[in-house]
């Protein structure tokens, strides 16, 4: 089954309290199992600066769904959890999935990139991927993900807030 990384954030209201309902959602996906999690990181925003900061943290899964069906799962998750359409890019998000990684698949449509476009530029997933994900490689830059996270610009505000149990 392929391996994939997810991005989790959120930065309105209980923060905590919805990554880990996200978790708990992530669960329960159809022919899926969540290997292992990250810590918790909090992060200032990027992009939109006047926002509270986000929490992040980043899952690794194994799933036999298609990154398109998977991202169709995610995008449920999140309106369940009551996020609606993106009026802001980079605005404030109730909750937040991304796909980072699908194994070393990389994939270019119009609904979905492999590998996240930025990922190597984001502190607030690249740290939390490299604490559980050191030595996987980007599959475009060729880069562990650990060499990513060390190469980052200090100037992004990552802290480090604790275990996450889902």
């Amino acid at each position: 089954m392929p391996i994939v990384s997810l991005g989790i954030g959120s930065n309105l209201g209980s923060r905590e309290e919805r990554i880990r309902r996200a978790i708990r959602e992530l669960s329960s996906l159809p022919h899926s199992e969540i290997l292992t999690l990250s810590s918790l990181y909090e992060t200032e925003p990027v992009g939109v600066r006047d926002q509270p900061w986000f929490l992040n943290a980043c899952a690794v899964l194994k799933t036999e769904l298609s990154p398109q069906e998977l991202l169709l799962r995610l995008k449920g998750i999140e309106s369940r959890m009551g996020r609606e359409e993106i009026r802001e890019r980079w605005g404030p998000r109730l909750i937040d999935l991304d796909i980072l990684l699908y194994d070393s698949l990389t994939l270019n449509s119009s609904q979905l990139i492999i590998p996240h476009p930025r990922l190597h530029q984001r502190g607030f997933v690249l740290r939390p991927l490299a604490e559980i994900a050191p030595e996987w490689r980007h599959p475009v830059l060729g880069e562990k993900i650990r060499k990513l996270a060390e190469r980052l610009p200090r100037r992004e505000v990552v802290r480090w807030k604790g275990k996450l149990y889902a």
